[in-house]
């Protein structure tokens, strides 16, 4: 039963994070909600290493610290998406 409480938790988090940093940088981000969960999740894995080697070992990343990094996924899965839609040739 903790297991399944901690997937749950999980996701309610990396849906959370993920949806604040799409919702703090401006503009259109075709993200389905599975997407933003695995957003989120990677930006408070990220956070959670950052954390992690740069400050205390015995300190967790911090939720602001989560929301952050998952601006800068969003910012770099939106680059990668415009540089990707610049490749093809539209007829």
């Amino acid at each position: 039963m903790d297991t399944i409480l901690f997937i749950i938790g999980l996701l309610l988090t990396g849906l959370i994070v993920g949806a604040l940093g799409r919702l703090l940088l401006p503009g259109r981000d075709p993200m389905s909600i599975f997407q933003t969960i695995m957003l989120g999740i990677a930006a408070s894995l990220i956070a959670g290493l950052i954390a992690y080697y740069a400050f205390d070992e015995k300190e967790g990343p911090g939720f602001l610290f989560s929301v952050i990094c998952a601006v800068g996924l969003v910012y770099l899965v939106r680059k990668l998406r415009e540089r990707s839609d610049a490749g093809r040739t539209r007829y």
